[in-house]
């Protein structure tokens, strides 16, 4: 029996989204490799990536089963800590109160 799934990907500069039909079973790193978008990103390395569903990163998609309208999300490298973006704000908005003041 096929189970219909999504795969999304968003590259800096584009993003596509894929239907991909697999076997009840198929893993989510099994349904990745299927569905063919490292052809559109060949840059990508789909046996390693970080990968989630509906937002949640997953840690064993190796051996997690996709249910039927699952959203594979493969996720890029963050270019900068949030934390430490949000704190460099908090600090330069401080420093220009007391400026102010």
């Amino acid at each position: 029996m096929l189970i219909e799934v999504e795969v999304v990907y968003a590259a800096v500069d584009r993003q596509l989204l894929l239907s991909v039909s697999v076997p009840t079973g198929t893993t989510v790193r099994a349904a990745l490799l299927a569905s063919g978008i490292g052809l559109a990103f060949p840059e990508l390395d789909l046996a390693e990536c970080p990968v989630g569903i509906f937002g949640k990163a997953l840690n064993d998609s190796d051996s997690r089963p996709v249910q039927p309208g699952d959203r594979i999300e493969i996720y890029r490298p963050l270019l900068a800590d949030p934390k430490e973006v949000r704190r460099l704000r908090a600090a330069k908005a401080a420093e220009a109160k007391a400026r102010n003041q």
